[in-house]
Order: structure tokens, then sequence, then C-alpha cells
């Protein structure tokens, strides 16, 4: 039984965190695709899934405060958020507190999205954080931190 822990084990470090991502690889958008999509006619929705002191001191245009998705009332937020909207819309979520495959945030913020019947919904590849990811390369930015 302990031989077949440990190789439990050692298959999940080798894996990675992607092994517990909820989305599909398809689903991962990245930095430069959004400000391409924020500029186009219908831009997707954006929920920041980030704690309210991060959203409120800079974050992506136009993007809907709906988190932290670790917490109760962050969660609440997030369905609050997405309450109105149709189920079909295009919806990228983002958080960029901390290293993506660390974030307490962006994966219970998707599975309550999907869980809610949404269909189209991206997650933002932020690999390091929003300072380094995004705000770092220059893209639009709103905010007291502009």
């Amino acid at each position: 039984m302990r031989k077949l822990f440990g190789v439990l084990v050692l298959a999940v470090v080798c894996l990675g965190q992607e092994a517990g991502d909820p989305w599909a690889k398809a689903e991962l958008m990245e930095p430069a695709a959004l400000v391409e999509a924020l500029h186009s006619a219908k831009p997707p929705v954006i929920l920041c899934t980030a704690f309210s002191v991060l959203y409120r001191s800079k974050r992506i245009p136009h993007a809907l405060e709906a988190g932290p998705g670790s917490k109760p009332e962050g969660i609440a937020l997030l369905k609050k958020a997405a309450a109105e909207l149709p189920k079909d819309s295009d919806i990228v979520l983002y958080c960029g507190c901390c290293p993506m495959d660390r974030c307490p945030n962006i994966r219970p913020a998707y599975r309550v999205l999907r869980e809610m019947g949404f269909q189209h919904v991206r997650v933002l590849n932020i690999p390091a954080n929003m300072h380094v990811d995004w705000f770092g390369k220059g893209y639009p930015a709103e905010g007291r931190g502009e």
C-alpha cells in the first residue's frame, strides 16, 4: 500500500498542477489574444477573481469584480456578476494574485461558472502574476494604479 501511495505522489508531482486544472488547454487564453479581443466589436465579459484590494488598485479594462474565488463571499460575488449573463456569453476569467499553478481563486471560479451552465469560459494565462504578465508588458489597465 505504501509503495502504491508513493507512486501516486510521484505521479502527481511529475504531472504538475495542470493535472488538476478543470479547464482544457484550449480554454487558456494568452494575454496578447485578450488585448486583441478587447478591441473587437464584441469583446468578452471579463471577470476578475482576485482579492478586492487587487481589483480596486489595477485591473484589465471593463473587468467586473467577481472574487476572490477561494472565499464564499467571492463565490457569491461571482454568481451575482454572472447571474444576468446569457449562458452562451464569451467569458474570460483572470486572477493573477500569484503564480497561476498556485492560485487559490481561479479554479473554484471556473468550476462554479461551468456548474452554472456557462459553456464558453476561458482562463487568462497568467503564469507569474498580473504585474509581470500583464501590466509589466504595457497591456491596457484601469484603476488607481494605472
